[in-house]
């Protein structure tokens, strides 16, 4: 069973009226579990940590506007949720300009609706990584997204080079299927040469 002792009703009330100590008490409770929340959806470590330290800023500025005291560890992971879907979105978004145009920013400028179609297909994109399985979803990520060698991203996970092709190979797949609407994906083995 989940320790919900750091968001209980009396805790997070007193908290709320600006006991000082209760606040702390809140605040020091809530990160371990809003950490490991972070850590399943962020793309890094580095964003994990860095989303969670925003949920706690945000907790610990505005846990007096929270309306209903239950609702605490809700909130904190919404907060969590939305701070890791940004941080991806920005790392799709830089991992999109710098492949156009070869980063020299001589390219045309975008139109303000290419701009929204843009942001709307990253997002999609974050949304459909975030669905992958955790282990999928690592996978993908060190070895697409911030191009690490296979063999690194294998040691890194604790997986055997065969185990993270075929997770890699797993998440792609879905990740197409996903992105086109359940359209039968059409392409075959071929799709390892890139690993």
């Amino acid at each position: 069973m989940v320790d919900r002792s750091w968001a209980s009703e009396q805790l997070v009330k007193a908290a709320q009226d600006g006991d000082p100590e209760s606040l702390v008490a809140v605040v020091h409770g809530a990160h371990p579990h809003v950490r490991r929340f972070a850590e399943h959806l962020c793309t890094s470590p580095q964003d994990a940590e860095d989303a969670a330290q925003e949920a706690l800023i945000i907790l610990y500025r505005k846990i007096g506007s929270l309306r209903a005291t239950a609702a605490l560890a809700s909130w904190m992971f919404r907060i969590v949720r939305h701070e890791c879907l940004r941080r991806a979105r920005r790392l799709l978004d830089h991992h999109d300009t710098s492949g156009d145009s070869g980063g020299n920013g001589d390219g045309p400028v975008a139109s303000a609706e290419d701009e929204v179609l843009k942001r709307l297909e990253a997002e999609r994109v974050a949304e459909a990584i975030r669905a992958l399985p955790d282990i999928q979803r690592r996978v993908l990520i060190m070895r697409d997204v911030l191009d690490h060698p296979g063999r690194t991203v294998a040691e890194a996970l604790g997986l055997s080079t065969a185990a993270m092709k075929s997770h890699l190979h797993r998440a792609r797949t879905t990740l197409r299927l996903s992105l086109r609407g359940g359209v039968e994906c059409d392409q075959g083995p071929h799709d390892s040469t890139h690993i």
